[in-house]
């Protein structure tokens, strides 16, 4: 009964009619026959309440489901499914209420639906998670009211749900489905001119847009009735290592997630893309400690593995040791490799600082620097200024974007790869610089 009690909710409707008797009856006072109509009002109203209350608990009229992906996928956007069905005899006006993860700071996210006899309507929405780790769902707070509309019914549908937010696969997947079907150019990944090329008979295949014409196998092209080419073996089998950097410089963010999390979604689908070209991919993390070290491989566990290590990677307010990331290198990787590494320097004095350990680096492997411009500022120096406090802030905004360039050009001085990007072109510019180090046979 408690439980009944608990689900009634008073609609407007109830509340303007409740406050129509109290007229009458407080005009009763002057006017005996509006005393009279109040009474009879009152005791119609309160019949049509118990039918009311009959109608909607005759009987459990409405059943539902939450459909959630098994995880979802940072940075992009997320479907969710429900289905609700009415199993009641007359039509309903229902009122839905999602009580969403805490993380989202969502509100007044209700869905209104109608929903005819024996009717079933789905509702379809998405969701956009900015940070790693567990979302808890609640239940979905349905509100029906029948035709007559006094009062309504709450029923409590799906159940409780936790959801893991991993890296970006859906981006990884992207790219993925990009490098095997070789039309990685499309997504503005620019096609790099070999230096070279094995011409090792690797197998024949169909044709895709963007393959060279002159590699066309035209016997197996009249015999398939369909065009197919030759394709031949690069070298292979080359280390590549994602290394991020998870200091406090790395918690800044952009476009609501954080400089950590855009690194660790573009080291996912580099590494997809990786080994996709038959390079074995590995991974690094660390700040003022080293966190965690995976061996580059290719074999068909490691993607998973490298997915399962990103998900666990959280931003320490340290400052980073690059010493102790240059020795643990030397212990770790035995053979010349391709490192990138995300990190992000906002001055030439905090450069300065790493240098020696970077060019040390450098020796070694083939280094890329990979760091963020800074998108807020950039558009700050591109805007016209029309007060002298905005004079002020785009020179001030200047000389940071500046700094940035000089930066990229003191790596280069030492021979030093660098990738200055915005957070929405990291992966792109990445994948760019990984083809055009590969191209030229650096790697």
């Amino acid at each position: 009964m408690k439980k009944t009690f608990q689900s009634i909710y008073l609609n407007t409707l109830f509340l303007q009619v409740i406050a129509g008797i109290a007229f009458l009856f407080t005009l009763g006072f002057a006017y005996p026959i509006f005393y009279i109509i109040g009474k009879v009002a009152f005791f119609v109203f309160l019949t049509v309440i118990m039918i009311d209350v009959v109608l909607l608990y005759g009987k459990n009229g409405i059943s539902g489901t939450r459909t959630l992906p098994e995880r979802f996928s940072n940075g992009d956007e997320n479907e969710i499914h429900i289905q609700l069905s009415n199993h009641y005899s007359f039509p309903l006006k229902v009122k839905m209420i999602e009580e969403y993860p805490f993380q989202f700071q969502y509100r007044d996210t209700a869905f209104e639906v109608h929903l005819a006899v024996n009717d079933t309507e789905y509702i379809e929405y998405a969701v956009v998670p900015t940070e790693r780790g567990e979302y808890q769902f609640g239940y979905l707070n349905t509100f029906v009211k029948s035709p007559i509309g006094l009062i309504s019914r709450r029923y409590h549908i799906g159940e409780e749900t936790t959801v893991a937010v991993y890296p970006s696969f859906i981006q990884q997947r992207k790219f993925d489905f990009l490098a095997h079907s070789n039309q990685l150019t499309e997504y503005g990944v620019k096609k790099i001119r070999k230096i070279g090329q094995n011409m090792e008979f690797d197998q024949i295949r169909d044709y895709v847009i963007g393959d060279d014409y002159r590699i066309i196998n035209w016997k197996a092209t009249a015999r398939q009735s369909r065009l197919m080419v030759n394709q031949y073996q690069d070298e292979r089998s080359q280390q590549i290592y994602n290394i991020i950097d998870k200091g406090r410089a790395m918690k800044m963010p952009f476009n609501e997630l954080t400089l950590l999390d855009h690194a660790i979604n573009s080291s996912l689908v580099m590494s997809s893309v990786a080994m996709h070209k038959d390079d074995k991919a590995g991974l690094i993390t660390f700040s003022d400690k080293i966190g965690t070290i995976l061996k580059a491989q290719k074999n068909r566990h490691q993607l998973k593995l490298i997915l399962d290590s990103l998900y666990a990677q959280n931003t320490r307010f340290q400052e980073s040791d690059f010493e102790r990331l240059y020795r643990n290198i030397r212990t770790h990787i035995n053979h010349r490799s391709l490192l990138l590494l995300y990190t992000n320097f906002e001055s030439m004095v905090g450069l300065k600082r790493q240098i020696k350990y970077l060019r040390a680096i450098a020796k070694y492997h083939e280094l890329v620097v990979i760091f963020f411009e800074n998108e807020e500022l950039k558009e700050l120096t591109e805007n016209d200024a029309r007060s002298l406090n905005e004079i002020y802030l785009k020179v001030i905004g200047e000389k940071f974007c500046f700094e940035k360039k000089q930066i990229a050009k003191e790596l280069k001085k030492y021979g030093i790869q660098t990738i200055l990007t915005t957070p929405d072109q990291l992966g792109i510019d990445t994948i760019n610089k990984y083809l055009e180090l590969k191209a030229r046979r650096r790697i």
